[in-house]
């Protein structure tokens, strides 16, 4: 029976490239000499740090722009409160997501039986699985979750005839 499984995950390849090359930028740029500003990476976690709240902005547009350089979407990317670390130091963690959240999967198992394809989806840890009878009912519903779902990046992989 062909199926599919439907996942939310960054390529941690291409996020670690974006990190470096943001890294090998920032050290080059007159407006970051002689201050504390870098990016840390560790497994799917980001740590920006910078001297103030105006160098953390221009630190995660550094960031973002070699993200879209490398093609890394930014709906993966999680950000949390920046807080202060001493004197007028700041960071921020960046979260990159793994896997379709709770909410989200059911939320793609709703929108596939209401559109009353012939398929079935079934929630399996952090990811959905679609399995039908024919794969061009599979395409149906693959260009119907990426219609549908606009929040997030959905990738589709494992896809079994």
């Amino acid at each position: 029976m062909p199926s599919f499984d439907i996942v939310c995950e960054a390529n941690l390849v291409e996020v670690k490239n974006a990190v470096e090359q943001a890294n090998k930028e920032i050290s080059n740029r007159f407006d970051f000499k002689g201050s504390d500003a870098r990016v840390e990476q560790s497994e799917c976690e980001l740590t920006l740090f910078a001297d103030d709240e105006f160098k953390l902005g221009q630190v995660r547009d550094v960031l973002n722009a070699r993200f879209a350089k490398r093609g890394v979407d930014l709906r993966l990317l999680t950000p949390e409160k920046p807080e202060k670390i001493g004197g007028d130091k700041v960071k921020q963690m960046l979260t990159a997501r793994s896997g379709v959240e709770p909410e989200l999967a059911k939320k793609i198992v709703k929108m596939v039986k209401d559109a009353k394809l012939k398929v079935t989806a079934a929630i399996q840890g952090d990811v959905v699985r679609v399995s039908g009878a024919k794969r061009d009912i599979l395409q149906e519903a693959i260009a119907l979750l990426r219609a549908g779902v606009t929040e997030v990046p959905l990738s589709f992989q494992n896809f079994r005839d």
